[in-house]
């Protein structure tokens, strides 16, 4: 029985290091997800704006796989992700993932080719940072990845371009609208700016 606890101890004691040192580097994992990205936006059978629907559907699929959207959330809120409750949360999710699609997809397909090269690692204990550097045809762009190790798998949950932190940048922009009208004010803002965007998708 004794050495039984003893051995059941030691398990715990390596599981830890057993789950971190089985988990690929981010730039390993990463990687290949931005090269399936690159591929869905060179696909010829995907140009076009009869095809952005279904090409907008197969880069968010992939997106989806690799970005924590939870912890991205949960940051650009700050203090007040903690006052509110799981349905709050999921619609701010939801309606913050909408917006990063209506505003970021749009960059992302205006991609002329050029390839990314990763420049760049660094990796303490759960977070890391990824960087690349994006060459366009007319622009090159340095864009730093932001990871959190979830049990065997790197998540981004955050972006950082020329120096803007995405996570940042909408936590100013609310930060005003949170001490002003709540929780509820930042909502208003998000769903007005996401009907703004299906109301130009009509036009």
């Amino acid at each position: 029985m004794k050495k039984f606890l003893v051995f059941c101890c030691l398990l715990l004691i390596l599981m830890p290091v057993s789950i971190f040192a089985a988990a690929p580097s981010p730039t390993e994992q990463l990687k290949p997800a931005l090269e399936v990205l690159v591929a869905i936006l060179e696909d010829e059978t995907l140009k076009g704006d009869d095809k952005r629907t279904l090409r907008r559907d197969k880069i968010m699929a992939e997106v989806n796989k690799g970005f924590d959207f939870n912890e991205m959330s949960k940051r650009i809120l700050g203090r007040t992700w903690r006052k509110i409750g799981d349905t709050e949360r999921k619609a701010f999710i939801a309606a913050m993932t909408e917006l990063l699609e209506n505003v970021y997809l749009e960059k992302l397909e205006s991609y002329t080719g050029g390839g990314i090269d990763f420049v760049g690692e660094t990796v303490k204990k759960d977070r890391a940072q990824v960087t690349t550097i994006v060459k366009g045809s007319e622009l090159t762009l340095p864009v730093h990845y932001i990871l959190r190790l979830q049990r065997d798998k790197w998540m981004v949950y955050d972006i950082n371009i020329e120096g803007v932190s995405l996570v940042k940048n909408y936590h100013g922009q609310f930060k005003s609208i949170l001490r002003k009208d709540g929780f509820e004010g930042v909502m208003k803002v998000l769903d007005e700016k996401n009907r703004a965007f299906a109301e130009s998708k009509k036009e």
